[in-house]
């Protein structure tokens, strides 16, 4: 029994630190969702999105992003939104590196 109750416990704090893992590496964001974000920079080197927010958090805010990313989880969508209105758009294609190199306008 605590045999069984150990290698549970091992088990659980395996999925635990995969997970955690997951979520660092920036893993843990779906294709096609919108994710929120009060701020972004696509000059860090490499690129992480940060923290994502729920969509109350940021809509009381002048200023936030709507990050998408697509299928392939190489590419993203950047909306940004002032006073709640989308006022521009562009498309980054993650690098090898993890920097980010925008799309051209077509």
């Amino acid at each position: 029994m605590k045999n069984r109750l150990y290698l549970a416990g091992l088990t659980l704090a395996a999925i635990l630190l995969a997970l955690t893992w997951q979520a660092d590496a920036g893993e843990h964001f779906g294709s096609g969702i919108p994710y929120y974000f009060d701020t972004f920079d696509p000059a860090q080197k490499p690129w992480n999105p940060g923290q994502d927010l729920n969509y109350e958090e940021v809509f009381k805010n002048h200023l936030f992003f709507e990050i998408i990313f697509a299928p392939s989880g190489m590419e993203i969508t950047v909306n940004r939104y002032t006073r709640n209105n989308k006022t521009g758009s562009e498309q980054y294609r993650i690098n090898p590196d993890g920097s980010l190199s925008r799309k051209p306008d077509k």
